[in-house]
């Protein structure tokens, strides 16, 4: 079983100006950063990035009822429901209307984990926050913070107390645009969602738009 890493004291806060950035900037930015929510949560390890050019990304088609935050003002929780199961969050990067944002999809448990293991009814700390869902359930996050300002109560955002080491691979569970090395992840970490194989890309040229 992975060693909890303690919590640390905190760094700089991120406010909303931060997202307003590419997701491809924003995005590796985010690796290694605090996530908190209600004063619980841990370091992100692995994100996506989604753009509004992707065919994957669900503004990719116009603005609904389900995606308009997508469609409004950077640092704005996106919350959504997947295969009518799980909650996903998604931070809102870029210029308003731009419509891109960012999947959190793994964490590593640094504060309130005793209160994420009775929420996930899990104790293996390496599975608490190892996917999107679980993500959101270990936080109690759902679509009643879906609209949330990202640097107000009840969440916080860290910058990473040190650059991390990033690799960089291919989206999961998408068929379309799936080639893209748009998924984001600490070098090594045991707390992924899934291993990041034969691909290690620091060089942020190789994902980014053109």
């Amino acid at each position: 079983m992975p060693e909890i890493r303690k919590p640390r004291a905190p760094t700089r806060l991120l406010r909303r100006k931060f997202f307003s950035r590419s997701v491809h900037e924003v995005a590796p930015d985010l690796i290694g950063a605090t996530l908190l929510v209600n004063n619980i949560g841990g370091v992100i390890v692995e994100i996506e990035a989604y753009h509004h050019t992707d065919p994957a990304a669900h503004s990719y088609n116009g603005p609904t009822l389900r995606n308009a935050v997508m469609f409004g003002p950077p640092g704005f929780l996106y919350v959504y429901r997947s295969y009518g199961i799980h909650w996903c969050m998604n931070f809102v990067c870029e210029e308003e209307g731009s419509a891109s944002a960012i999947l959190v999809r793994a964490l590593e448990p640094t504060h309130g984990v005793a209160a994420m293991r009775r929420r996930r009814g899990q104790h293996d700390e390496r599975a608490l926050c190892s996917g999107p869902g679980k993500v959101c359930e270990a936080l109690a996050v759902s679509h009643k913070y879906n609209g949330f300002a990202l640097d107000a109560v009840p969440f916080q955002i860290y910058a990473a107390a040190q650059k991390p080491e990033i690799v960089t691979g291919v989206r999961i569970g998408i068929t379309k645009a799936a080639e893209r090395l748009w998924r984001y992840g600490l070098k090594d970490s045991k707390f992924v969602s899934k291993p990041f194989t034969n691909v290690a890309a620091t060089d942020r040229s190789m994902v980014r738009v053109r």
